[in-house]
């Protein structure tokens, strides 16, 4: 969708170029970069279309990646959403797909804090909200200023790379030469953290 928005404006980026500078920014830092690179800066009525056009599109075709339903049906820790989306595209995603019941008012986003990724501010508020240690937390990311919050504040980190929108990148590129794990399918989660299960699979010996 910020692909053909910007086409329409005249700046031409592609999907690699979203993936790198783009994802997971919030939308002040994805303008400024916009400027940098292409100089050209998006205006309010420019993101207000976007913003509109982008929640339409939800309306019609968003939906979870396979597995993180059950996932979050079985998890026994506390959880919650930490987001570089605005309040009202991430409340609007969670009612979409049927995730809101499982975070309920556990939803912090970047808006609610001075800095957004990558520095540590929005994971830190949300520990601080949850009554967690930084030290006791694991952030399960997919962008590269989330995996640089999360180091940041002092958390662990695994990279989801099962969304279309990280298609075509290296192994090594989705690792970061190997300083981080990842996993693919939200079914491969409990194996990596068997503890977090709260309904033990027997097919597993867990």
């Amino acid at each position: 969708m910020l692909i053909d928005a910007l086409a329409s404006v005249g700046v031409k980026v592609d999907t690699a170029h979203v993936q790198t500078h783009f994802l997971g920014r919030s939308w002040a830092k994805v303008a400024a970069e916009i400027r940098h690179s292409h100089g050209y800066l998006p205006g309010t009525d420019f993101e207000e279309k976007y913003r509109t056009d982008l929640l339409a599109r939800f309306e019609q075709e968003l939906t979870t990646t396979a597995g993180i339903k059950p996932l979050l049906s079985r998890l026994a820790t506390l959880s919650c959403v930490a987001t570089s989306s605005s309040p009202k595209r991430a409340l609007r995603s969670l009612d979409l797909t049927g995730l809101s019941k499982f975070f309920e008012a556990r939803v912090f986003t970047a808006s609610e804090v001075e800095r957004g990724k990558p520095a540590p501010d929005l994971f830190l508020h949300a520990a601080r909200r949850m009554n967690t240690d930084p030290a006791l937390c694991l952030v399960i990311e997919d962008s590269l200023p989330g995996i640089e919050a999360a180091n940041q504040a002092g958390m662990q980190v695994l990279r989801f790379t099962g969304g279309s929108h990280l298609s075509g990148m290296s192994d090594d590129a989705l690792t970061l030469g190997g300083k981080v794990r990842c996993f693919d399918k939200w079914e491969h989660f409990f194996e990596m953290v068997p503890h977090a299960n709260r309904q033990p699979d027997e097919r597993m010996g867990t």
